[in-house]
C-alpha cells in the first residue's frame, strides 16, 4: 500500500492568477507534440513543411481545448449546462473529455487539412503518433489533482486515499494511453505505411486500453454504471472507437493505396 502525497493543485499564485499542475500538463504535451511534429516534418515521405507545424499545433490546441470542454459539459455535465449555461465556460471548475477532445481535433484536422488540400485522414496520420505522450501528462495532472480514483483494492501499488486503498486508475490510463501507447505508434509509424492505418492504429489501441481501464476507474457519480452493473460511459464511447480503428486498418491494407503517412 502506498501513501498519497497530497500535492496541493497549485503550483504558485500572483495574486488572482494561479498556476496549477493540470495545465502545466497541457503545457508540456503541447510542447512535446510541437518538438515531435518538427522532427516528422523532416522526413521526406510526411505532408506537413516544418514551416506548418506552427499553425498545425494551433489548429489542434484550439480542437483539443474547445472540444473537450464542450464534449465534457454535453455528456457528463448535462445537467450543469441546463441548469447554467455558462458552466460551459468555466474551465477552472474542471471538466475535460477526451472522446470530446478528438472530436475537436478531428474537425480541427479537417478544417486545416482543407487549407493544405489534404484529407482528414492524411492529417491524423500524421499527428497520432504526437498525441499519446499529451494524454499521458493529462493523466498524472489527474493523478496530482487527487481525481478520478479507481475501485478500491489490495494491491500492493494501491493508494491509500480517504481511509481506502484504490486503484490508482489515473496513473494506468497515463502508462497506457501515454507511454505504451506512444512507444507503439511511434515505432508503427517510423516506416511508411498506408494510408488511413496509422489513424486507425491509434483508435483501435486507445479504444482497448481506455475500455480496459474502466474496469478499475469509478465512474462519475451522477452517471454511475449504465448497463448490466459494469458498463460505463467511457466504455460505451471507447467502442466505437475500437471498431472503427480496426475497419480502418482492414481498409489501408485492403486498399494497400501505398504508403502515405
Amino acid at each position: 500500500m502506498l501513501t498519497y502525497p497530497e500535492i496541493d493543485e497549485v503550483i504558485f499564485a500572483i495574486g488572482p492568477l494561479k498556476i496549477r499542475w493540470y495545465g502545466l500538463m497541457y503545457v508540456i504535451g503541447f510542447l512535446l507534440a510541437w518538438w515531435l511534429a518538427r522532427r516528422r516534418s523532416r522526413r521526406a515521405d510526411t505532408p506537413i513543411t516544418a514551416d506548418q507545424v506552427d499553425d498545425l499545433l494551433f489548429y489542434g490546441m484550439l480542437g483539443v481545448i474547445l472540444g473537450a470542454r464542450i464534449g465534457y459539459a454535453l455528456v457528463y455535465g448535462t445537467d450543469q449546462l441546463l441548469s447554467d449555461p455558462l458552466y460551459l465556460f468555466r474551465i477552472t471548475e474542471g471538466g475535460m473529455s477526451f472522446h470530446g477532445g478528438l472530436a475537436g481535433v478531428l474537425i480541427a484536422m479537417w478544417m486545416y487539412g482543407r487549407k493544405l488540400g489534404l484529407t482528414m485522414w492524411r492529417m491524423t496520420d500524421f499527428i497520432a503518433p504526437m498525441v499519446p505522450l499529451g494524454l499521458g501528462f493529462g493523466r498524472i495532472g489527474n493523478f496530482i489533482n487527487g481525481e478520478l480514483w479507481g475501485k478500491p483494492t489490495d494491491v500492493p501499488w494501491g493508494f491509500m486515499v480517504d481511509g481506502q486503498v484504490l486503484h490508482p486508475s489515473q496513473l494506468y490510463e497515463a502508462l497506457l494511453e501515454g507511454l505504451v501507447l506512444f512507444v507503439v505508434l511511434w515505432w508503427y509509424s517510423s516506416k511508411p505505411r498506408p494510408y488511413m492505418a496509422v489513424s486507425g492504429m491509434f483508435l483501435l489501441l486507445y479504444g482497448i486500453f481506455r475500455f480496459s481501464v474502466e474496469f478499475y476507474r469509478v465512474p462519475d457519480a451522477h452517471l454511475s454504471y449504465l448497463a448490466l452493473g459494469w458498463v460505463t460511459m467511457g466504455q460505451i464511447l471507447s467502442v466505437p472507437m475500437i471498431v472503427v480503428g480496426a475497419i480502418m486498418l482492414v481498409m489501408a491494407y485492403r486498399k494497400n493505396e501505398g504508403a502515405q503517412t
